[in-house]
């Protein structure tokens, strides 16, 4: 029997499945002929499929309308994409056709704001709000956007020295202000209580003393985040129920207190085995807001969410051509590619994120176990981390085929550009690869360019100073 790797998948997994199909023995992401893409642009080539990220932010809104109408929730819903999750303006602007509000996270943040303000993408009455530590210069340019007429700007407050500072801006009018609380981490994380945030202990005081009557502020968040993520597990709910009694007690000391940021992010898909039900989860948040606000007598908040994994990461891809392979010993056979997966998914390497793995060719042929290895020079330079076993199956190939194996790394779209330092100096100096944006036109045709091609010698060699 000829155990191929295309009976493989379809005995282990549902297949298809969304945004995975076969055509003519070639894989399609989303409907993206990404044979098509090789045979035009070469390979490597990072993918950003731009209609997945409308879709999220549509289902997300779904999954949250049919909860409030579920449990006659009386507050809103909003939308906000956390930019830093990926910052291109491509990406942006295609979350902002949505008619998102967006989060900030640094400085910086504030001038892309700015500049899309200029360009008449983005006007000043819409929602923004401001995390992270928040340096002098982060707080200057937050005052700068006052003056600019953008009086839905909520700064959420990291630490209370903030406050302060906040309060010494030149501004007209209440500054709008949020409360991040500082949580307890998982048992095993290496610090029991988060550094970011507000202590649970000394939030109420802080309320009591420096701003109820402090004619300079409007309080009207509380930001409550979860690094780890939206979870159906014991140590999410219980953080979460801490969150809501905090939200009551500061809600029964500031009347105006409106909103609540869930903060934490929706996990994608990793694998083509991922489960995960989004609408009992909203449901179950939704219904625990309500309830515990019924139960202490305060009115149900507007419901705030900073989704920037869950908006962007599904739209992402990066593609390879194995350039040799190498049976190293009697148990090991490397597949080497032509980039670094270092610099081009450095979550893989860094915190052993997970992402599907996929073949585009050679589905009939029979599979093996094979890691996959970079063409840097680190040993670490390698992928070996696949729910099926910590080796991984691809299909076997001759070296004598008239075409390569071509392999995708999948639903990598959020942070492995702005970790990996897209556009920088990268290990080995391996350049980073061509970018390909793929949208879908008025008459719901796709069409695909090239945002950026490959970095070039002279680019780099330019940053590190040789071309002076």
């Amino acid at each position: 029997m000829k155990n191929t790797y295309r009976e493989l998948i379809e005995q282990t997994y549902y297949f298809p499945q969304d945004g995975f199909d076969l055509k003519d023995g070639y894989l399609e992401f989303n409907n993206v002929d990404l044979a098509g893409l090789i045979k035009k642009y070469g390979t490597p080539f990072r993918l950003t499929y731009l209609p997945k990220i409308r879709s999220q932010i549509k289902k997300a809104r779904t999954y949250f309308s049919k909860a409030i109408e579920e449990y006659n929730y009386k507050g809103k819903y909003e939308f906000c994409y956390c930019t830093k999750c990926c910052h291109f303006s491509h990406v942006v602007r295609t979350a902002l056709k949505e008619n998102v509000s967006l989060e900030t996270s640094s400085s910086f943040d504030i001038d892309l704001i700015e500049r899309l303000y200029e360009n008449e993408r983005f006007s000043n009455d819409k929602v923004i709000v401001h995390n992270g530590y928040k340096t002098d210069n982060y707080i200057q340019k937050i005052g700068r956007l006052h003056k600019a007429g953008f009086k839905n700007s909520i700064t959420v407050l990291d630490s209370a020295l903030e406050l302060p500072k906040l309060e010494a801006l030149d501004v007209e009018g209440p500054i709008k202000i949020g409360l991040r609380i500082s949580i307890e981490e998982e048992p095993q994380a290496a610090y029991y209580t988060s550094r970011l945030g507000i202590n649970k202990r000394e939030i109420l005081d802080l309320v009591k003393e420096k701003i109820i009557g402090n004619p300079k502020f409007e309080l009207v968040m509380v930001h409550f985040f979860v690094d780890s993520g939206i979870n159906d597990n014991l140590y999410y709910w219980g953080e979460f129920q801490k969150g809501l009694s905090l939200y009551t007690q500061i809600k029964k000391l500031v009347p105006g207190l409106n909103s609540l940021n869930i903060g934490g992010g929706f996990p994608i898909r990793n694998s083509l085995g991922f489960e995960y039900d989004y609408q009992y989860i909203i449901n179950e948040i939704v219904r625990n807001v309500k309830e515990t606000c019924n139960e202490a007598g305060v009115e149900e908040p507007d419901l705030y969410t900073e989704f920037g994994k869950y908006t962007v990461g599904e739209s992402g891809a990066v593609i390879f051509q194995v350039l040799e392979q190498k049976q190293q010993n009697d148990a090991e056979m490397w597949y080497i590619i032509d980039n670094s997966l270092m610099n081009t998914i450095p979550d893989a390497w860094s915190i052993n994120e997970k992402f599907i793995l996929l073949p585009l060719n050679k589905w009939e042929n029979m599979f093996k176990r094979v890691n996959i290895g970079g063409i840097s020079c680190d040993h670490s330079d390698y992928y070996n981390s696949e729910q099926l076993n910590q080796q991984i199956l691809l299909p076997g190939y001759s070296d004598k085929d008239e075409e390569p194996l071509y392999i995708g790394f999948f639903h990598t779209g959020a942070y492995q550009d702005s970790i990996s330092g897209y556009g920088g100096i990268k290990h080995c100096l391996i350049p980073s690869p061509r970018q390909v944006v793929v949208d879908m036109d008025e008459n719901g045709n796709l069409v695909d360019k090239v945002y950026r091609d490959e970095q070039t010698v002279d680019n780099m060699l330019n940053i590190l100073g040789y071309n002076d």
